[in-house]
């Protein structure tokens, strides 16, 4: 049990809306939001409910409220014994590279809580594929990246997150698919489809359709960001493999994402390289991610 989410548990219940928790916690709505149903669905139980537009505990919420106080009293008190030995600010540079995921808001949560602790804390995001991300860590131009599997990580420390990337195509709303729900591997045989130009990528795709008499997909452009892909979706001429994540919250008013049945998964994991000297900022954002996963 995370004690970010339990102070996330009792901002809620102490201030009984999740808009008025987002600001006190200097996080967003959306991601405290979606942060409390990860938590109740871990714990297997609902620890609030609505009514007359305020959050209520559920008999579970108070007793988790009760356990709660009492483990944070004690987390605070070991820490301020901590800070009191260290009294030197937390400042300096982070530059962090991260693909276009749904673990993306993850990657940007734990960053807005290491800025909210030490605002003298600066930083870059580089975006981009794995492999270009992998080539700029390498050089040490990067501290930190999020990259989606498959990739080698044999020279990175890793966290791999828990939350899943589904993987389907983009596809224009006037194309003949667009009344489908989702796509099996044996029809895309036959679309031209838009991939990333990612060997391991193209590999994991081609391998799923040796079953259909070893036809291979048709790939027609590849691509590195999502977002120079769309008109060409848009005008039919492809459909993007792609994670749902990619897509979830662009203005896609002319296309639609048709997962791949049966599913096709894969995570997104947090490196850094291997026995390389980490500065304190570095590894305080490091540590919010161990902490969590």
């Amino acid at each position: 049990m995370e004690i970010r989410m339990l102070r996330y548990f009792l901002t809620i219940a102490t201030e009984q809306s999740f808009s008025k928790a987002a600001k006190v916690l200097h996080i967003t709505q959306p991601t405290l939001s979606r942060q409390t149903r990860y938590f109740e669905d871990t714990l297997g139980t609902e620890l609030f409910y609505r009514q007359n537009k305020k959050m209520y505990l559920t008999e579970s919420g108070q007793l988790l409220k009760k356990r709660a106080e009492e483990i944070l009293l004690l987390n605070d008190k070991t820490e301020q014994e901590f800070l009191d030995r260290k009294q030197e600010i937390l400042s300096g540079h982070i530059t962090i590279g991260s693909v276009e995921a749904d673990n993306s808001d993850t990657l940007a949560m734990f960053l807005e809580e290491l800025i909210a602790e030490h605002p003298q804390v600066h930083f870059n995001i580089f975006s981009s594929t794995s492999d270009v991300i992998m080539e700029q860590l390498d050089k040490g131009l990067l501290d930190v990246a999020l990259l989606l599997e498959p990739v080698s990580t044999k020279n990175y420390e890793k966290i791999t997150l828990p939350r899943q990337e589904k993987w389907g195509i983009l596809i224009s709303k006037e194309s003949f698919l667009a009344n489908k729900s989702q796509i099996t591997m044996e029809e895309l045989t036959g679309i031209p489809l838009l991939c990333s130009p990612r060997y391991e990528i193209q590999k994991m795709m081609q391998s799923l359709t040796t079953e259909f008499d070893q036809e291979k997909l048709n790939i027609v452009g590849t691509f590195n960001l999502i977002f120079n892909i769309f008109s060409l979706v848009e005008n039919k001429v492809g459909a993007a493999l792609t994670i749902e994540g990619a897509v979830a919250n662009r203005n896609t008013e002319q296309t639609i994402f048709l997962p791949i049945v049966p599913e096709i998964k894969t995570n997104c994991v947090l490196v850094w390289k291997k026995n390389a000297l980490l500065t304190p900022t570095v590894n305080a954002y490091i540590e919010k991610f161990k902490q969590a996963f």
